[in-house]
């Protein structure tokens, strides 16, 4: 990668492969489906060069989730003034129009039409939400408009069916959860038990398969001490900390995130829970500087990916100290990893647009055109590099850490880090996740990356 010149948000584009048969013939066959966006066949097949690049992005700006959310949407703001001050992609300037997921699924699926049909955007972002996510991929396919899939993590979209227009420019639930598992099992081996404490919707339940699948697998014979799945956007967790102190299983896991897994870690911490248990929670970076010191040292963290301010070896330490400093001065709080999802769909449609242009001479590419560019694209993230395959999966390192505490930060750190590599942890191209896990075998312990340290 090049060196980030001042200024500059984002890095170029890591070279990629050329367009394939099946990208092509897959673009072609999108040119014929145009009625349904509202834009000609004529227009499509020689695609004019637009005033402004408009791009819908959905995230939530309403409700506990917001928390999250608004990071996101704060970060494509920041991004886009930046990209725009240095002329936009190919000279053109960019726009964003953001929708709340907060509303809903039906709300949002709504908005997505509305967005293709009246707003006319170049493309979507969309979500956080996993039921969003499995809503709008076969609608992208419908409208024949791309569509990137940002944050939201379930496994279930590219396992499940095949689309031209959908991509993910982030990992999905089978390494984010199997590293942290890993972690536990190569650093604290000795647990016995373990309970789970999720939300009660797609990302909990599927993110408890893939956990309990990969321990049976990797660890056979631990017993499952209490299974609780209090409702989406609950706000008291007095009943499960209660069962969970009075069962005191060896681990707790859990993949709640946003508003509710704020008050779970505070409630939990007032009621000593973190010493009775060790505590395996993937989405944790995003709540560390919220609860500050709620959450004691000792307890297994993770960033949804390779996601933090302090990364122990990023890529690229000029550029993601940049974007972190910028970040911070804008909105006064550090970025956590929503922010780092948004740079990558970010940095996926500037490389996108930028390979789909080149690979017309020069000339606008049309909407088959740009959307068959994201297959097998690498691109840059804050600290390393994303490739998405040839099913639209995204492959995405893991950082999973130890929580701690130092006098520099008001808020837990990680330390003695393992940066995972994506190929080791994500389900291969035409499997499910379940099934693959199932294969595992404990050997698989041995071939894990050393830990590295906190360094002030």
């Amino acid at each position: 990668m090049q060196k980030v010149t001042p200024g500059a948000a984002l890095a170029p584009a890591v070279p990629s492969t050329s367009l394939s048969r099946r990208g092509a013939l897959q673009a072609a066959l999108g040119i014929g489906s145009l009625a349904l966006t509202g834009r000609s066949a004529l227009a499509q097949g020689a695609a004019q060069k637009p005033a402004e690049i408009k791009v819908g992005i959905a995230t939530f700006l309403s409700g506990s989730s917001s928390v999250f959310g608004v990071p996101g949407k704060q970060a494509a703001e920041l991004l886009f003034d930046q990209l725009n001050e240095q002329g936009g992609i190919a000279g053109v300037k960019l726009r964003p129009i953001f929708i709340d997921e907060g509303p809903g699924v039906d709300h949002f699926t709504g908005e997505y039409r509305r967005l293709v049909q009246s707003e006319n955007v170049q493309l979507i972002f969309a979500g956080i939400s996993s039921a969003d996510c499995l809503a709008c991929a076969p609608l992208s396919e419908e409208m024949k408009r791309p569509t990137i899939l940002w944050d939201c993590g379930t496994q279930r979209i590219f396992e499940e069916g095949k689309y031209s227009y959908a991509y993910r420019t982030q990992a999905n639930a089978t390494p984010e959860v199997l590293a942290p598992l890993l972690y536990l099992l190569k650093t604290k081996p000795d647990f016995r038990s373990v309970a789970v404490m999720n939300q009660d919707y797609a990302w909990g339940r599927d993110s408890w398969d893939i956990f309990r699948t990969a321990l049976n697998a990797l660890k056979p014979g631990v017993r499952v001490a209490a299974e609780l799945f209090p409702r989406f956007g609950a706000t008291d967790f007095s009943t499960e900390v209660t069962r969970l102190l009075a069962l005191r299983p060896d681990v707790i896991f859990s993949t709640t995130w946003g508003g509710e897994l704020d008050a779970f870690i505070r409630q939990a911490s007032d009621r000593k829970l973190f010493e009775r248990s060790t505590f395996v929670i993937p989405l944790a970076e995003s709540s560390l500087e919220r609860v500050g010191k709620a959450l004691p040292p000792g307890h297994i963290i993770g960033a949804r990916g390779d996601h933090w301010f302090l990364h122990p070896s990023p890529r690229d330490p000029a550029l993601l100290a940049k974007f972190t400093e910028d970040y911070r001065k804008r909105f006064n709080v550090y970025p956590i990893y929503s922010t780092h999802h948004m740079f990558q769909a970010v940095s996926a449609m500037k490389a996108a647009y930028e390979k789909a242009i080149a690979a017309k001479g020069g000339g606008w590419p049309n909407d088959a055109e740009l959307a068959a560019a994201f297959r097998g694209l690498t691109f840059p993230s804050l600290t390393s590099s994303v490739t998405i395959r040839e099913d639209g999966q995204g492959l995405e390192n893991q950082l999973i850490g130890t929580s701690m505490h130092t006098d520099k930060y008001s808020f837990p750190v990680m330390t003695d880090m393992m940066s995972f590599p994506a190929e080791m942890i994500t389900t291969p191209v035409g499997q499910k996740s379940l099934d693959w896990l199932k294969t595992l075998k404990p050997d698989m312990l041995d071939k894990l990356p050393a830990t590295v340290p906190y360094t002030p």
